[in-house]
């Protein structure tokens, strides 16, 4: 049985303010979860039906059992998957990673960010570098198109004007302009900064860019390339 206090504030966690102000987020579904119970993340309430998969693996203390429908009354999504879970934001500092760090520069749309965390888990970056105005990664829909990736990928928001001002490897920027990709030479410790999706990447951040590279068009009819795509298409060739 789940309350009506209960049901309103796991509701509340939509909103960043209150993700914030509690420093919990939500985790939906069987594979989102599973995945989960595998990660360093502290899970604060499991939520699940007694067809989640995962069931024996939790601890009894940490765990409700509802029915479809109180699962339904606490779900951001239309048709949820047997299990929802309270987690706790983590805290840690992140060590020092090698390698190439993504930087994002205002990201807006969610579906895009859970995206490009599950290409950076895919070609092996394990940490990714936020703007202030970047869409929160605790974002439900964010959380749900990362589909997990999210408890392996170091994510981290700070003042990319000062962050970069203090960094110590070549820095690349995408552009519709830039060069082919295919014709750098990769270092192997670099940052690869993508920007909006609508504005591209912005000015106060464009002078501390030492490489412009592109994706080439080949079909010279498309405008631009969907801001994930075009990362998937430069991670595989930055990392392979």
């Amino acid at each position: 049985m789940i309350s009506k206090n209960q049901i309103k504030f796991i509701k509340s966690l939509s909103l960043k303010k209150n993700r914030v102000k509690a420093q919990l987020f939500i985790a939906e579904g069987e594979k989102i979860v599973n995945e989960l119970l595998n990660s360093n993340f502290e899970i604060e309430h499991i939520y699940a039906t007694k067809q989640f998969s995962g069931i024996n693996r939790c601890q009894k203390s940490a765990i409700t059992l509802i029915t479809n429908d109180e699962l339904l009354r606490i779900s951001n999504l239309a048709s949820p998957s047997n299990v929802l879970a309270i987690v706790k934001i983590i805290q840690n500092e992140s060590e020092k990673s090698h390698g190439i760090k993504l930087v994002l520069d205002d990201l807006n749309d969610p579906g895009n960010l859970g995206t490009i965390i599950r290409v950076c888990d895919w070609f092996g970056v394990t940490q990714i570098i936020c703007s202030k105005g970047t869409v929160d990664c605790y974002n439900p829909k964010v959380v749900q198109s990362a589909m997990g990736s999210l408890f392996r990928i170091d994510i981290k928001y700070f003042n990319l004007t000062t962050y970069l001002a203090n960094v110590d490897t070549p820095v690349y920027g995408a552009y519709i302009n830039g060069a082919d990709v295919k014709e750098q030479e990769i270092p192997k410790q670099l940052h690869l900064i993508m920007g909006n999706e609508a504005n591209g990447i912005s000015e106060s951040i464009s002078k501390y860019i030492t490489n412009k590279v592109s994706v080439k068009n080949i079909g010279n009819n498309a405008e631009s390339l969907n801001v994930s795509i075009a990362t998937s298409i430069l991670l595989h060739e930055f990392c392979s």
